[in-house]
């Protein structure tokens, strides 16, 4: 498939390196030579200097070819006029990444058939989702949800005090027999490996566990935590993320309290978020945080735009008692470095645009894709389709890429976490759990 991504961001550049890898012919269009230069130089793409409204810029991409065209650049209007100018192509598929706040309210809204687009995303407000699901499960460093709820994927270190310490996976499994939970990853010592019954837990090991929801406090306990209640959260910053963050905040009855530096953007929130405290602050200033009680928040969240402030102010609200520290950190290959400068968990929002925008690339039976952050892997969900080559056969008869591994089976209300013997019917959701290189093998699997 021919993929045009327009902006050579971060977020084009995880888009084009995820697409390049699973054999993809991508273009990046983009006004800087570069970044242009930068991507060409580490990815196997194509690229075209100039601006992707342009239709002359579009021809000379393939825009002819193309199946999907993806404008992510950092500017709401250019993606909006970059599908419009695509919109009489037919058999093609127009994302655009809008992240201003205003085009999303009642008065505002944008209609994005107007401008020829099919699909917008909100990097911001899949980072503001994913930040409140971290909050509600207090110690998850990585959280994905599937099959409309039923399923979760988390990722967890594993304390010195965790019941499962010292101990194999299948001796783990019989003592839990019943519940839908499966261990599917564990990262030791930067290598990351896809463990069989006989591999042995170690405090401090990063392990990523699928379970159904209802067995996530279950799943917290083995690992040594307890379930805690979210009621105060400070937010430093007055980014878009921050902003629906506090206003999922104020939907579920949690106090929020920001600090934003910029005096008009705070008086701005201010006015939008009538039930938060916002502050007209530094989030880095010790003296402020300690009168604020930074040290009896549930959680401090991060999420100014600026990653040295982000990092320097978590460390300084988890120095001061914070029971739970998120960072906002724009630059991805920041992210797996987190945990190892003392900081509890990381987000971002290139990742997850990027595992939006995957989900429609590779359409046919993946419902959802997710991007785990501190491991290079995914988790999708498909949907197994009457005509799909896995449909009506046992799994062990299924000749599945290595580095991949069926997590779980949801049909109807029930949660399997499945054996070798249990077939995939049509009309099941299925988690799968892949490393990079099985990707690609793993969805022309399931669509066939």
């Amino acid at each position: 498939m021919r993929v045009i991504v327009v902006g050579a961001g971060e977020v084009g550049y995880q888009v084009a390196q995820r697409l390049s890898a699973e054999q993809h012919d991508v273009v990046v269009v983009d006004v800087n030579p570069e970044r242009l230069d930068y991507i060409q130089s580490r990815l196997d793409v194509a690229v075209v200097e100039g601006s992707g409204s342009s239709p002359a810029v579009l021809e000379r991409a393939g825009i002819k070819e193309a199946e999907l065209l993806a404008a992510v650049t950092n500017l709401d209007e250019v993606n909006l006029v970059c599908c419009m100018t695509a919109r009489a192509r037919r058999n093609l598929t127009r994302i655009a990444r809008i992240s201003n706040p205003d085009f999303y309210t009642d008065g505002g809204r944008l209609q994005p058939e107007l401008f020829g687009v099919d699909v917008m995303i909100n990097p911001e407000r899949e980072l503001a989702l994913e930040t409140f699901r971290l909050l509600q499960s207090t110690a998850a460093t990585d959280i994905a949800v599937f099959a409309g709820g039923a399923v979760q994927l988390v990722g967890l270190v594993v304390t010195e005090k965790a019941p499962i310490a010292g101990r194999k996976l299948a001796e783990i499994g019989a003592a839990e027999q019943g519940r839908p939970i499966l261990t599917v990853a564990i990262e030791r010592g930067g290598k990351t490996v896809v463990p069989t019954g006989n591999s042995e837990i170690r405090a401090g090991d990063h392990v990523y566990v699928v379970a159904a929801t209802a067995a996530i406090p279950r799943v917290l306990e083995l690992c040594g935590y307890e379930h805690s209640e979210v009621h105060r959260v400070m937010i430093a910053g007055g980014s878009h993320e921050a902003f629906y963050l506090a206003q999922l905040l104020r939907q579920h009855n949690v106090q929020a309290i920001l600090i934003v530096k910029d005096r008009e953007r705070a008086q701005d929130l201010a006015e939008k978020l009538d039930r938060a405290l916002v502050l007209n602050a530094d989030a880095t200033d010790v003296e402020l945080l300690e009168l604020e009680g930074v040290g009896g928040m549930d959680a401090f969240v991060a999420l100014t735009e600026r990653d040295e402030i982000n990092i320097l102010s978590a460390l300084l609200a988890k120095q001061a008692g914070a029971k739970q520290v998120i960072t906002l950190l724009n630059r991805v290959e920041y992210v797996p470095l987190a945990r190892r400068i003392g900081l509890d968990t990381a987000v971002s929002p290139r990742l997850s645009a990027a595992a939006a925008i995957l989900r429609y690339v590779r359409r046919g039976a993946v419902t959802r894709v997710a991007t785990l952050k501190d491991i290079d892997a995914e988790a999708i969900g498909f949907v197994v389709d009457p005509g799909s080559p896995v449909a009506g056969r046992p799994l062990a008869e299924i000749r599945f890429p290595e580095g991949c591994l069926v997590a779980a089976i949801v049909r109807g209300e029930q949660v399997i976490i499945p054996r070798g013997a249990d077939v995939l019917r049509a009309g099941d959701t299925a988690i799968v759990f892949a490393l990079p290189e099985a990707v690609g093998s793993v969805v022309k699997l399931f669509n066939g």
